[in-house]
């Protein structure tokens, strides 16, 4: 009797020791049982520019990793920095002068990747009207002095535009302004010389306008002229980076990922239709058109790997922020940038 009864307690212990080890196993191998629940807003709204958090929508990376995450589009009355710091959003899209301009006044706010390493603000113009193409600062100078410069007051432009004006020795009170809005009118009226728009975005739709109107585009880029301000960038707070390490890893992978496959070549019919979704008014070409520009703005053509925080462009944002007065107080890059070491991943330059 006592046999079959010492075997059986055998059995149950082994079974016991196989169940935990599976747990275990199915713990370190797949997400967990419970998703973590968080929200995610973006800059602005769903286009080409987000093309890789669409995707990791879509696709459910996220899901898969163990993220119930609530994407949120962004816009002109939506800033994600403030949702961070309300607790209405863990994670969010930010440009590097709305950042340091947060941080210059007290805001938490850790960069955990950068996505554009291009930055897409630019002003578009038609040919015909202006040219500027090729000019030396001391020509632009001039140029800026006459012409009639679309603003859109407490955007990325405009910050932009001020430490571009101020770098070539201009007082932007003097300069001919116009305080724009949704509306194109304006430019196609040609009351307005120089429109900002996003190279990526508006700039193709733009210029495909001006090409049915036997017109050319024309961009300034004002990189091009020492303005070199870090774009969209992937953001948490330290407070809840310090908190959940692993859910920020997590999170971050996942937008890499899915950046990495929404941008790959064999991807872009798919993501086009994604795209086509929220873009209703665009057709699938032109949508194309702009996932390709969008992929040399977040690869810079290629030379960097999604995702790749850019330092040095980082301190020259502050620098040239801080020098012409768009923040009052000097911020500490090194301290806001996530390292690798804390991400877990290494990415950099190719």
């Amino acid at each position: 009797m006592n046999v079959p009864i010492r075997l059986l307690a055998a059995i149950c212990i082994a079974s016991l020791l196989y169940g935990c080890e599976q747990q275990s196993q199915n713990r370190r191998e797949g997400p967990p049982h419970h998703a973590v629940k968080v929200t995610y807003r973006l800059k602005w709204l769903f286009n080409a520019s987000t093309a890789g958090d669409l995707w990791a929508m879509d696709r459910g990376i996220f899901k898969k990793n163990g993220l119930d995450v609530k994407v949120k589009e962004g816009g002109a009355e939506q800033d994600a920095i403030e949702e961070l710091e309300l607790g209405r959003a863990q994670f969010g899209v930010a440009s590097a002068d709305q950042v340091l301009w947060a941080v210059s006044r007290g805001a938490d706010v850790l960069v955990l990747a950068q996505i554009f390493q291009v930055n897409p603000l630019q002003w578009i113009y038609m040919k015909s009207r202006v040219d500027i193409e090729g000019h030396s600062r001391q020509q632009l100078r001039r140029d800026l002095a006459r012409l009639t410069v679309g603003i859109t007051y407490g955007g990325n432009d405009e910050a932009i535009f001020m430490a571009l004006a101020k770098s070539l020795g201009l007082d932007p009170d003097h300069l001919h302004i116009y305080a724009i809005t949704y509306d194109y009118a304006p430019f196609w009226k040609k009351e307005v010389d120089l429109w900002p728009c996003y190279r990526n975005t508006q700039g193709i739709t733009l210029s495909e306008k001006m090409e049915t109107m036997g017109d050319g585009p024309g961009f300034l880029n004002p990189a091009d002229y020492g303005i070199n301000f870090v774009a969209n960038s992937l953001i948490t707070s330290r407070k809840f980076a310090s908190r959940h390490p692993e859910t920020v890893k997590a999170f971050t992978q996942c937008v890499l990922t899915g950046w990495k496959e929404a941008l790959k070549s064999s991807n872009r019919q798919e993501m086009a239709r994604i795209i086509s979704r929220y873009e209703k008014t665009l057709s699938v070409k032109t949508i194309i058109r702009q996932i390709e520009a969008t992929k040399g703005l977040v690869t810079a053509d290629g030379r960097c790997q999604i995702g790749f925080i850019d330092r040095p462009a980082w301190i020259q944002t502050e620098r040239v922020m801080y020098r012409q007065g768009l923040i009052k107080k000097r911020v500490a890059v090194q301290d806001i940038l996530a390292t690798t070491r804390f991400l877990g991943r290494q990415i950099g330059p190719h």
